[in-house]
């Protein structure tokens, strides 16, 4: 019945995507980016968390998009599991604040229940990080349902056996280099006192990354229609044509958007989720090789310019491109990547040591193993994007 109805109705769901289409809206972007942010400053704990922290004590793991699910042919998270579950262990241990930032379960193509009975394991592993205070919920577009459910808070407290506000966005804060003070952390539940710097203030602003998105970003209804209809028709039907995870232009699109809102905003960096692809101080690994290839070009290094033009058409297929100079990008944008990749792997960002890593999880001679793929001191990042 199902391949049947995929037939049928095939044509009109593409053309129903494509004429309703999410394409990313700069305005719109910037204005729920805006507003979002300025909230949870004047207002924290309505939609998001401020969290002040030390340059150099603080310590933060941020997942996002693991898309958890019913173990069934469309669980995009079932052979990333065993790489999340030892990367919550080693950041458990290590007293990480764990932000688990959107897209976090599958609730476009899985009941709640279906996805609770199957992903016991993971929830037990960041229920650890609830327990220490250091855990912070953020909803996507995937999982709007902890945001305009009115049972949500009941899931929440069956799932992880208290009570979890799941918020919008979070704010972290730090001084830059200077003399130290104390000051009060206002946490997920409780309040503990960390050391901070005196200096120059650095926000690092995160959230899904959805905002915007006149899909999944609108009104109670055209959420509720979203979620709870037109998401589940094209998940019962296979078809997935209208999400910037697997639609290359608008990926490149968003992350074009949120650089742009970034790279505007005074002493600010912004780290979000939604598309599965990493990004790293503005630019993604693509970007990147145009950014290595641009400095061959200037150092007129012929050997490096050929092995990197060779590099950018193996790639090229995967790439819109964004702008012409990438040696003049400011530092303000990070995207964490996902934890579903068909091989398994995750990636995630740390903020630790005075430092930004973008980090892999990886399965190597049978176990799952850490890799720093970038790095950059918070000081240095401060001093770029002014």
């Amino acid at each position: 019945m199902r391949r049947l109805l995929r037939i049928i109705l095939l044509k009109p769901v593409l053309w129903a995507a494509q004429k309703f289409s999410s394409r990313p809206d700069r305005e719109r972007i910037f204005t729920a980016l805006s507003a979002l942010f300025n909230n949870i400053l004047h207002e924290p704990r309505k939609r998001g968390l401020l969290i002040p922290f030390d340059e150099k004590a603080g310590k933060f793991i941020i997942f996002s998009d693991q898309h958890k699910g019913a173990r069934n042919g469309a669980d995009d998270f079932m052979l990333a599991e065993p790489n999340y579950l030892v990367a919550l262990d080693y950041y458990s241990r290590n007293n990480f604040f764990f932000i688990s930032l959107g897209d976090n379960e599958e609730l476009w193509e899985n009941s709640l229940s279906k996805v609770k009975k199957f992903n016991k394991a993971t929830f037990e592993a960041e229920k650890k990080f609830l327990k220490q205070n250091a855990f912070i919920k953020i909803f996507g577009n995937h999982d709007l349902y902890w945001d305009n459910d009115p049972l949500a808070w009941w899931q929440l407290k069956d799932i992880y056996g208290e009570k979890l506000k799941v918020y919008e966005g979070v704010v972290l804060q730090t001084m830059i280099n200077s003399p130290k003070s104390t000051i009060h952390s206002h946490q997920s539940s409780g309040t503990s006192h960390l050391p901070i710097t005196i200096g120059t203030p650095l926000s690092i602003f995160l959230t899904h990354g959805h905002q915007g998105d006149a899909q999944s970003d609108g009104n109670w209804f055209s959420k509720f229609f979203i979620a709870g209809i037109w998401a589940p028709l094209q998940a019962f039907l296979r078809i997935n044509p209208n999400t910037p995870a697997y639609d290359i232009v608008k990926k490149n699109l968003h992350n074009v958007m949120m650089y742009e809102w970034s790279c505007k905003q005074q002493n600010l960096l912004l780290i979000t989720g939604h598309t599965h692809q990493p990004v790293f101080n503005s630019l993604t690994h693509l970007e990147r090789l145009y950014q290595q290839q641009q400095t061959a070009q200037k150092n007129n290094d012929v050997i490096l310019q050929t092995e990197l033009e060779k590099q950018l058409r193996q790639r090229d297929p995967e790439f819109a491109e964004v702008q012409t100079d990438y040696t003049d990008t400011k530092p303000s944008y990070f995207n964490s990547g996902c934890c579903c990749y068909s091989d398994g792997d995750i990636t995630g960002i740390e903020i630790a040591e005075g430092c930004v890593r973008l980090i892999k999880w990886e399965i190597r001679d049978k176990h799952s193993q850490r890799v720093i793929l970038e790095e950059a001191l918070l000081q240095e990042l401060l001093q770029r994007i002014n």
